[in-house]
């Protein structure tokens, strides 16, 4: 094997160990309540005020992990992974042995802590210490593999007949597992000095900090309703289908994804990629109201699975990029605008619904704050 071989192979397990732990924290420690949640509230654990509670906790706690994570230099990365992949796993399997609403919440809140951690750890780690910007498709597709893996683990557990405290524990074990395996991966890489192909100069600029800043805060706020609360949506609609798999499909969008948007911005700049990503997302959210069938919801997992987290694939590297030359961790800046969009967005659906009594109004408002960001990404980049 040559040198290069060697390298090449090394670089490539890096970005899956760094992918395992972003699936790990974010999609079974965080996204995994979205699928969860309805089974608790079958079974008298929590209400849907509850659940919507314990849901906003846990936005909160990701806004203060971000915040907390601002200060967290890239050659600490490692041992932020660690305590961001423990933390999900007890967190998980906390959850098991818990049936108190007010514990419940708190233990949420402190999965958002952990999960804020991964994003931004993981990030750090791979794009700054292993100087491996082009695996960012690799990284952010482990949120995808995170959803998919966590739903296709809840319904193989559903079927057993479990209920949501084993379900639970069965989460909590396999990330244990995942989670060992990710950071002795990530304990045997060194610190590159790689000289990274940048995107063409022909096809990008470099957004202003405000305008990706702004732009990502309304992704946030965008997304996050229908990742909340698309699987209720699909059990109140279509009683008949299993809503773990339509959130499974959700997820398996996201992993394909992240390497078609890293193609596209790569080809045609920030602009066309971020704007055509937003508009997309926009169409997905308000499908469930344009279309309320199977296949409209199919359709909008789809879309939504399939752009959200191509927003991250393309932002996070610019922001990188601006970072350096402005020296800040705008990575860590950008997760807690994400984490205030998402605390805003189910607290927007709530007030919404009490109103309407339905959350067609609360996507419609989604999809806006989306359009809106869209425009503003048209304009960020001349």
């Amino acid at each position: 094997m040559t040198k290069l071989e060697k390298h090449s192979n090394s670089s490539l397990q890096s970005a899956i160990c760094a992918a395992l732990i972003m699936a790990i924290g974010m999609g079974f420690g965080r996204f995994a309540f979205t699928a969860v949640y309805p089974h608790m509230i079958e079974e008298g654990i929590l209400s849907l005020h509850s659940a919507s509670v314990a849901a906003s906790a846990n936005y909160a706690g990701y806004l203060f992990g971000a915040l907390f994570a601002i200060k967290i230099q890239s050659q600490h990365s490692y041992f932020s992974c660690v305590l961001a992949t423990v933390g999900t796993a007890f967190c998980l399997i906390l959850l098991a042995y818990v049936d108190v609403n007010s514990i419940i919440i708190f233990i949420r809140a402190l999965a958002g802590v952990f999960s804020a951690l991964a994003m931004i750890s993981a990030s750090l780690w791979l794009l700054e210490q292993q100087k491996q910007a082009h695996q960012a498709p690799i990284l952010y597709a482990g949120v995808g593999l995170g959803i998919a893996l966590s739903a296709e683990l809840l319904t193989f557990g559903s079927q057993l007949g479990w209920q949501s405290k084993s379900l639970w524990l069965l989460l909590g074990l396999s990330s244990f597992v995942l989670g060992f395996a990710a950071l002795v991966g990530l304990s045997r890489a060194q610190p590159r000095q790689v000289v990274e192909l940048h995107l063409s100069h022909t096809n990008t600029k470099l957004p202003k900090a405000v305008a990706l800043i702004l732009i990502y805060a309304l992704a946030g706020f965008g997304y996050i309703i229908t990742a909340t609360y698309l699987p209720l949506l699909v059990k109140q609609a279509l009683p008949n289908i299993d809503a773990a798999h339509i959130w499974a499909i959700f997820g398996l969008g996201a992993i394909p994804s992240c390497f078609f948007w890293h193609y596209l911005h790569h080809r045609l700049g920030t602009r066309v990629a971020l704007s055509s990503n937003l508009g997309l997302q926009a169409v997905g959210v308000v499908l469930p109201i344009m279309l309320p069938t199977a296949l409209g919801y199919l359709l909008s997992a789809l879309l939504v699975g399939g752009t959200f987290m191509g927003t991250v694939t393309i932002a996070m590297p610019v922001a990188q990029r601006i970072a350096r030359q402005s020296k800040n961790n705008l990575i860590a800046i950008m997760t807690v605008v994400y984490g205030l969009g998402q605390i805003i967005g189910p607290i927007t659906a709530n007030a919404l619904f009490t109103i309407y009594h339905t959350l067609n109004s609360s996507l419609i408002t989604a999809a806006t704050a989306l359009l809106i960001a869209t425009l503003i990404s048209l304009k960020s980049v001349k």
